[in-house]
């Protein structure tokens, strides 16, 4: 599964929103039927897992974590407490709950981004600017792939 670019949505009243087709066709091909969503850990977007994604990243961590220390425990109840599964309708639409629209910063534009293996859901206002610099970004890679 590679979902890649950036497409502009819109919510409406309710917070649903249009997977964009090209996601939906991807995910189809996969055999994914379900998505797991959560507020990204570093950056203030959404993040929708198709659900083998998920399973794969919950056992990495998994098995990263220890059971028997405290800190760990915390961790892992941390990143898996506050997730939704995200079901498409029929049209290919699903819901945002307020909760994440808030902590996304979503009043009704948004930007789907495909990272490779999941999708992020900005709130368009925050996708304005780029990411980087032109500068900074051609040192970064350059520094992580010159080597």
């Amino acid at each position: 599964m590679r979902f890649l670019g950036n497409i502009e949505a819109k919510t409406d009243a309710k917070g649903r929103a249009f997977l964009p087709a090209v996601f939906r066709k991807e995910l189809q091909k996969a055999g994914e039927e379900r998505l797991v969503m959560r507020k990204d850990v570093f950056q203030d977007c959404l993040v929708l897992y198709p659900e083998s994604v998920w399973n794969s990243q919950l056992d990495e961590l998994r098995q990263r974590l220890s059971r028997w220390q405290s800190a760990s425990q915390q961790v892992y109840r941390q990143f898996v407490s506050d997730v939704e599964i995200v079901v498409l309708d029929g049209n290919g639409r699903f819901l945002i709950p307020k909760r994440y629209m808030k902590m996304a910063g979503i009043v009704q534009e948004v930007k789907f981004i495909g990272m490779g293996d999941t999708i992020e859901i900005w709130s368009k206002s925050m996708t304005e600017e780029p990411f980087m610099q032109a500068e900074d970004f051609k040192q970064a890679l350059e520094s992580l792939m010159g080597q």
